[in-house]
């Protein structure tokens, strides 16, 4: 009987993780399928309980969900750490979040220190919660920035370990005294692609950029960050990584990443 996976979210025309997963379940040569769901907040409950009854194995979940499906899986000890899931196994009924470690290998890869870095987090939602919680970790010196204030200094109390929380409205001096932007919302994201948070002139050719929006590839962001002579990072890795984790999680397989790769990134092109 064939295993069926799938994420969900609102919107969620945009994701590439079936392409993602499919090709990686192929590859293997796993009679499973991947799927994408479009899923309000007020669904969730009985989505996922739907979900479950139906027999699906596992499932991805992005915004504006990752927070609001705490309230009906069992929290793995990190995810409740972190205040949001990003994926389910449904199995077993327990709630993870792979989001940190997908930051942590897409800045491997292109040989990124974090420890003593300045990095200005710019987000406060489920992706933002994880991103900076790993970069404690690794003892960046961490300002987080929001549309919200509020939000992004309720986000810096919660993580604690002297990250400092604040608006927009002083944006150009936070970046000039960055070493490391990562944009965790989804502005710049298709079909939005000519907006941006910030613009060349704020940057500085010592900065490096990293947007975890991967559609399109190279966001207005990373443009703008070209164009100041930053080094960028796409969001392709990080998408690949945490998803290769949870393929892991759910299915107890080496994930073929290479492949899950080149899919999403031949679904770009």
């Amino acid at each position: 009987m064939k295993k069926v996976y799938g994420v969900i979210g609102d919107p969620i025309e945009h994701s590439l993780s079936p392409v993602m997963h499919n090709a990686a379940f192929e590859a293997l040569e796993m009679d499973s399928i991947y799927l994408a769901f479009r899923v309000k907040v007020k669904d969730v409950e009985a989505v996922l309980s739907g979900a479950k009854t139906m027999g699906m194995v596992g499932l991805n979940v992005t915004v504006p969900l990752k927070e609001k499906v705490m309230d009906y899986v069992k929290l793995d000890p990190l995810a409740r750490k972190i205040g949001a899931v990003n994926t389910i196994d449904l199995t077993t009924g327990i709630g993870y979040n792979t989001d940190g470690l997908g930051v942590r290998r897409a800045l491997e890869v292109r040989d990124v220190q974090l420890s003593g870095r300045n990095v200005l987090l710019i987000g406060a939602g489920g992706a933002a919660r994880a991103i900076a919680f790993l970069l404690v970790e690794e003892g960046a010196d961490i300002t987080i920035a929001n549309r919200t204030k509020e939000r992004a200094i309720s986000l810096a109390d919660t993580i604690g370990g002297g990250v400092k929380g604040t608006g927009l409205d002083e944006l150009d001096g936070l970046i000039e005294g960055a070493d490391i932007l990562i944009n965790s919302t989804t502005v710049g994201m298709h079909p939005n692609v000519n907006d941006s948070i910030a613009s060349s002139d704020m940057m500085h050719p010592d900065l490096v950029v990293f947007d975890i929006v991967y559609n399109p590839i190279e966001t207005k962001l990373l443009s703008e960050a070209r164009r100041a002579g930053a080094k960028t990072i796409d969001g392709v890795m990080m998408l690949v990584h945490q998803g290769a984790e949870s393929f892991r999680l759910w299915t107890a397989q080496k994930p073929p990443i290479e492949v899950m790769e080149r899919a999403v990134r031949d679904a770009l092109k």
